[in-house]
């Protein structure tokens, strides 16, 4: 299948090498050049204007927020340039207002959309080991599965309205950021109480809390691991920011996401912004005195 990449960040780059791994023809455009160059020698054409990219069977785009997503053109101008029957497959984690902007700018220029948010690091788009959440049309969503199964591990089809993949991946990002937030605050008060916090992390992660996210994170908040980024400290405080304003568009309250969302400021002037969001714990630490 002819396929057309837009953005080709830390996760963009992984997940479309995997699409040519997968034996997908490949158009991809970035701004910057370096990562369209690393892809050009697996084998993808490098498109000189977006509007290159949407002349294929099915284009994704992975863009680190609102506002890319907005100055590349996807929320209208590009779509132009579309022609009838394009899949449009948008990975980015984005605000429910863009989100509902988006299905409806597509469905009035007679092009598919499926809205395909992805929870994993970096690594884990390299290895093809994504967890997908999607939503769209059941035929726009039938053609894109095929490579949506290509890029990760578990694909989960929620429903016909886009916007319920991207509340979905909101609302998981929170809970991640919820649990960083858990972790420093606990592995800062066992160090004040003398407990070596990596004993305590071991413990906890290899029984409790057994998964992948207090050990991974757990582990680079215990080790001070925050560089290099895999996923940085400003797109973290971005998403519990969309979080913060789902819950005033849908009237629910988000007590925590408040709380975070102050610490992710205090770790920002902190100069923890480029850092991984896990570095939420070493600020906690500063903040306990250690």
């Amino acid at each position: 299948m002819k396929i057309g990449f837009i953005g080709l960040g830390q996760m963009g780059s992984g997940i479309a090498a995997n699409l040519i791994k997968a034996g997908h023809q490949l158009v991809v455009w970035n701004r910057s050049a370096a990562p369209a160059d690393a892809l050009a020698r697996q084998g993808a054409r490098i498109a000189e204007k977006p509007e290159e990219v949407l002349q294929t069977d099915v284009v994704f785009s992975m863009l680190a927020n609102d506002k890319a997503v907005q100055e590349v053109g996807l929320d209208g101008p590009l779509l132009s340039h579309a022609p009838k029957g394009l899949v449009h497959v948008n990975l980015a984690t984005i605000s429910l207002e863009l989100a509902g902007k988006l299905a409806k700018a597509h469905r009035a220029r007679g092009i598919g959309y499926v809205a395909a948010p992805v929870f994993g690091r970096p690594d884990a788009a390299a290895a093809g080991n994504l967890v997908i959440v999607a939503a769209g049309a059941k035929a726009d969503v039938a053609r894109a599965r095929l490579l949506l199964d290509a890029i990760g591990r578990r694909v989960k089809v929620l429903g016909e309205a886009p916007e319920q993949a991207n509340i979905f991946k909101i609302a998981g990002n929170f809970m991640l950021a919820g649990a960083i937030e858990s972790m420093g605050e606990a592995f800062a008060l066992v160090r004040k109480g003398g407990v070596d916090a990596r004993i305590f992390h071991d413990v906890l992660s290899t029984s409790l809390f057994a998964c992948t996210v207090y050990q991974g994170y757990g582990s680079a908040i215990v080790e001070e691991r925050f560089e290099p980024a895999g996923f940085p400290l400003r797109l973290g405080m971005k998403d519990v920011r969309l979080a913060l304003d789902a819950a005033r568009a849908l009237s629910t309250p988000l007590p925590l996401a408040g709380l975070v969302n102050d610490h992710f400021i205090e770790a920002e002037v902190a100069g923890f912004a480029d850092k991984d969001w896990s570095s939420l714990g070493g600020l906690l630490a500063k903040k306990a005195g250690l």
